[in-house]
């Protein structure tokens, strides 16, 4: 057994046992970790625990706070390591560097920065700051665009930031991602450098300068380089999987004396290659830096083995892996339980039914999750859950019926149903070029004067040839709409109309938001006229009080499975599990894209502590009913590691006539061994929940 003392405060400081308080695994990292090494922590292995226990080994043999630097992604990690380190120790470790890429980078040029000809008193352009200044670029180019959609100014900083984070020329990244925008390519790079112009000359950074800065600094002044990697002896990186090339550089330049650098991550969570994260950082370690130590930490503390068996069987698949097998260190738990359903809103239903008798048996909100692939995925059960009444948050953007796009379509709907909506007119009006806030408000008064729809569209409301452009564009929009036959056809009209340029130039996500408003349009089957639409959707957002809310504002939580990596929760969902869902179908175009799917779907499955259960609609649509396939993760878990549910519908009706089912019309049948069918009935049979988790559905 070994014991430290920390030398140099008697009176406060903690005696630490570490051979007692890691595992054999966490042990030999804080005791052996000189040199590059790599840890390989897979999820819930002590991560963490890890770190900043090498991090108080080190300072008990009396290496200086000052010489340790320690990289995160984010400064709630940060804060994290350094408490724990302070509890450690007994006492603050002054002088340690602990901190974002970032905010490391922005301490280090206000000493060094004038090397590379910024002044040490160098602004940070926030995201708002940086979209500011690059839409004056933008307007002093004097663009000609000849009644075409140029990219707005935070599309094209997501280009030039992509370029530089991935270090591949905003050429390449235009023709790569933006082949749209590709006939604008001249004038595009010819902006991007008056952008960098701009910067330069106001004596301002953006973040991405803060790290491509920092990189020129330490490649071009050797000095520079050898005083501040001397000064590290010692450098940690969290989440190595997360790094970007200019990131992993950073760290060889600034380890490049001492040759310490201890990298913890896990290649299975690396879901990050839309921001430029690069997997081969890690893959490619023990290359870039010879004679590196690897270390696994695989026991898990979080998830049962049957959730375990699940996570290690998908991503055994993946061929781009450091190879392990997370060994759980808690009892055996319920197996993962497999629920096809009929469609989105069954398996909705579905969940949301099983959340409320979770609920009923004590188990607190925020210790549930829902996790999709996508955020359209969560429309169907944030629509179960307002009329509820079940309080929930949702995390990976806006709650759907919030999204502008969303917004933006049902403004367009509902002015088709009421002329005279004043608010709905200046929303749609406003999305057009040329037309200002001012405009929008005088065009809105007039065309509310008018009884109906057809008389509305006949006027000309705005003047001027500019405002007389949006204004035809705007009513081409509400023309395709009006001739749809009903609000789902409209809706889809919509979508496909010139909005779909002005999402392709406004957002860096338009295939998403497109998506949404497919999405929207499917649940708009469901009805026959805009009205009961609008209405449904109206007033969903008026839930009634739940007996399940609670005074602290608890709540369910709705993730996409990107923004839910790091949490946790005993029981998890994971939906919408169906071909060209989950996988991504856009993901399969990439070269790896399978294998990140694949990851996400690790990730997804490792969240969960006591209880995971995939779904997936076997159907999509109402009136156009296509099946589908289950995801390909699903054929990758052997049948044995899942206990399947058998839903049925009572008095299922055709598609076209196609009414969701209510509580009661929900039953479990009798346990019989099964394959996943479809009948002429439109009933899914496979193997009915566990008792364990779900009380006799009859009941209900």
């Amino acid at each position: 057994m070994k014991e430290f003392v920390l030398a140099g405060n008697a009176g406060g400081v903690r005696e630490i046992d570490f051979a007692a308080e890691l595992n054999e695994e966490q042990l030999r990292v804080v005791e052996v970790g000189d040199g590059p090494t790599l840890v390989l922590a897979g999820a819930g292995s002590g991560k963490t625990r890890t770190i900043t226990y090498r991090v108080a080994w080190l300072l008990a043999q009396g290496v200086p706070p000052e010489r340790i630097l320690l990289l995160t992604f984010t400064n709630k990690a940060a804060r994290e390591m350094v408490s724990r380190i302070e509890t450690l120790l007994g006492r603050f470790p002054h002088g340690l560097w602990a901190g974002t890429f970032h905010s490391i980078a922005n301490r280090l040029l206000r000493q060094h920065g004038f090397r590379e000809g910024y002044a040490p008193n160098f602004s940070i352009l926030d995201d708002e700051d940086s979209g500011d200044l690059m839409k004056l670029c933008i307007k002093q180019s004097k663009v000609d665009l000849k009644g075409q959609r140029f990219p707005s100014a935070n599309v094209l900083k997501g280009m030039v930031s992509y370029a530089r984070n991935a270090n591949r020329s905003l050429k390449d990244v235009l023709d790569a991602r933006h082949p749209h925008f590709s006939p604008f390519a001249d004038v595009v790079l010819r902006i991007a450098e008056a952008y960098e112009r701009q910067k330069r000359d106001a004596n301002v950074m953006d973040f991405d300068d803060l790290l491509m800065v920092l990189l020129s600094l330490l490649r071009n002044h050797p000095d520079v380089r050898a005083t501040l990697s001397e000064q590290f002896a010692y450098v940690f990186v969290d989440e190595f999987q997360d790094t970007n090339i200019v990131q992993a550089d950073i760290v060889h330049e600034l380890s490049s004396v001492h040759g310490n650098i201890l990298a913890v991550g896990d290649d299975a969570q690396s879901i990050y290659s839309f921001r430029a994260a690069e997997i081969k950082n890690m893959l490619s370690f023990s290359e870039r830096y010879q004679n590196a130590k690897m270390f696994r930490l695989v026991t898990n503390y979080r998830s049962t083995p049957q959730i375990l068996g699940v996570a290690n069987a998908v991503i055994a698949h993946n061929e781009n892996q450091f190879a392990k097998e997370l060994i759980a260190a808690v009892p055996d738990g319920e197996k993962p339980l497999l629920v096809p359903a009929n469609s989105a809103s069954q398996e909705a239903q579905y969940v949301v039914e099983q959340i409320a008798q979770l609920l009923d048996a004590d188990v607190q909100l925020r210790e549930i999750a829902v996790l999709f692939r996508a955020a359209f995925h969560s429309q169907q059960v944030e629509f179960e859950l307002m009329k509820r009444g079940i309080p929930y948050e949702y995390r990976g953007g806006m709650k759907f019926f919030e999204r502008a796009h969303v917004k933006d379509a049902l403004a367009h709907l509902r002015i088709l149903q009421n002329v005279k909506d004043l608010v709905a007119w200046m929303r749609v009006l406003s999305l057009q070029e040329g037309i200002g806030p001012a405009t929008a408000a005088s065009a809105a008064q007039n065309l509310t004067q008018h009884d109906d729809i057809d008389t509305a569209l006949r006027a000309s409301p705005v003047r001027g040839a500019k405002t007389g452009r949006g204004w035809e564009l705007c009513r081409g929009i509400l023309v395709a709409m009006h001739s749809a036959k009903n609000p789902a056809d409209a809706l889809r009209a919509f979508a496909g109309s010139d909005y779909e340029d002005y999402l392709e130039a406004e957002y860096p996500n338009a295939r998403e938001r497109l998506d949404d408003l497919e999405q929207l349009a499917v649940f708009a089957e469901q009805f026959a006229d805009a009205a009961a639409f609008l209405d449904a959707v109206s007033l969903s957002a008026e839930s009634p009080d739940s007996k399940h809310q609670t005074p602290d504002e608890e709540k369910i939580i709705l993730s996409t499975i990107h923004q839910a990596k790091g949490l946790e929760w005993d029981t998890v969902f994971i939906i919408h599990l169906a071909e060209g869902m989950f996988p991504n179908s856009r993901a399969m175009d990439d070269e790896n894209g399978l294998e990140e799917e694949r990851r996400l779907f690790y990730v997804a499955a490792t969240r969960a502590r006591r209880r995971l259960v995939l779904s997936y609609p076997i159907t999509s649509g109402y009136e156009h009913v296509e099946l589908r396939q289950p995801s390909q993760f699903i054929a990758e878990i052997p049948k044995n590691l899942l206990e399947e549910v058998r839903l049925r519908y009572a008095g299922f009706s055709p598609p076209s006539s196609y009414v969701p089912p209510t509580r009661k019309s929900w039953y479990a049948a009798d346990e019989t061994e099964t394959t996943i069918v479809l009948d002429d009935a439109g009933e899914c049979v496979t193997k009915p929940m566990p008792s364990a988790f779900l009380r006799d559905i009859d009941e209900l």
